[in-house]
């Protein structure tokens, strides 16, 4: 289930263990809980499946940045206050960020930045994969914290460097369709409000900023790395896909492989297995049928506030709304994808000319 929730500080236990290494840390953190609670302020929070804390994030909006050296440009900052999670090799720490990234761009930031002690290096790392680079230092009454900061002016014109980011300028864009079984376990925040919400688990395909999608449709061979994808959820079958087929998300290809470029099973298995929806079993068994052959690995960039229904799509977008031509994998005009922009009500900050 999925157990990652915005709540009140005065709605969850502050006695939790989880905690318990928070307050060794940072003496003060006690008072500090209690003092949002009264402010009516709140965090992300991830429960177990005891109800058990597992995993924290609080974000300040309008953060001045004081104290750092050398300073921050006098600018919109994000700042990540507090951020901890425990792991279990879900791949939380992604989905935790794609929450501050989402929150950043909406609130107008033009950077996050984050202070952290050194010795956490498992944090760095995730930080630094995504862009975010060593700015200077923050003294404490705890000690000395390096501060990390992503900004959004500076464009890298990598994937994951310009997270989540959607640069749209020498790519091609393409529409993919996913199977409304898959879709909602594959992309839990772009999931429709008739979905089931027990369909999102908290593992590795949901939590991760990364996803792999398995096809037998050859023409995803064509696709490029930083070519951009538009989620199409097909119909459910519960009514004409005019009305129940949408556009749900946009994404960016890293990578398209075939089964052929794997060394072996065992390789192909390693590769997939975090990131796509299928189990250790299915995989081994796509891998020896080889009858969906394509690989494609791709960064999850964003939810569309509204979803254009496949009849807008067809009258509003002019996309081929001829009888039995199939929605499945298609390239898409300039014109079309940015008319999918305007009807989704992407924020425009996301896209980079």
């Amino acid at each position: 289930m999925d157990n990652l929730v915005f709540q009140p500080f005065s709605n969850f236990n502050h006695n939790d263990p989880f905690f318990d290494s928070l307050k060794a840390n940072y003496a003060e953190f006690p008072h500090w809980l209690e003092k949002k609670a009264k402010d009516g302020e709140s965090a992300y929070v991830l429960y177990g499946d005891d109800e058990s804390i597992e995993g924290f994030m609080y974000l300040k909006e309008n953060d001045d940045g004081g104290g750092i050296e050398p300073e921050l440009p006098a600018t919109n900052h994000l700042k990540i206050g507090t951020f901890k999670f425990e792991s279990k090799k879900t791949l939380r720490g992604q989905r935790f960020l794609k929450k501050a990234f989402d929150r950043a761009i909406s609130s107008g930031a033009e950077d996050i930045y984050v202070t952290v002690f050194e010795e956490h290096a498992h944090l760095i790392r995730l930080f630094q994969t995504y862009g975010f680079y060593k700015h200077g230092e923050k003294n404490t009454p705890n000690g000395k914290e390096i501060v990390y900061v992503r900004s959004f002016k500076d464009i890298n014109g990598d994937v994951l460097l310009d997270y989540p980011l959607v640069i749209e300028k020498n790519v091609k864009k393409y529409l993919l369709a996913i199977y409304p079984e898959f879709h909602t376990r594959l992309f839990p925040d772009s999931k429709l409000i008739t979905d089931s919400p027990d369909i999102v688990q908290d593992v590795s395909h949901t939590n991760s900023i990364h996803k792999i999608y398995i096809s037998g449709m050859r023409s995803v061979m064509r696709m490029k790395r930083g070519d951009i994808i538009i989620i199409y959820r097909t119909s459910d079958g519960k009514g004409k896909a005019f009305f129940r087929a949408v556009a749900s998300s946009i994404c960016v290809v890293e990578s398209v492989k075939t089964i052929n470029d794997f060394n072996d099973e065992e390789s192909f298995v390693s590769y997939c297995g975090k990131f796509s929806i299928f189990s250790e079993g299915e995989l081994r068994e796509i891998y020896r049928s080889k009858k969906s052959p394509y690989v494609i690995r791709f960064t999850y960039n964003l939810a569309l506030p509204k979803r254009p229904t496949r009849g807008s799509l067809i009258e509003d977008a002019g996309l081929n709304g001829t009888e039995g031509y199939r929605w499945n994998h298609f390239e898409l005009k300039d014109a079309q994808f940015n008319k999918i922009l305007e009807l989704g009500r992407v924020d425009e900050s996301f896209i980079i000319n």
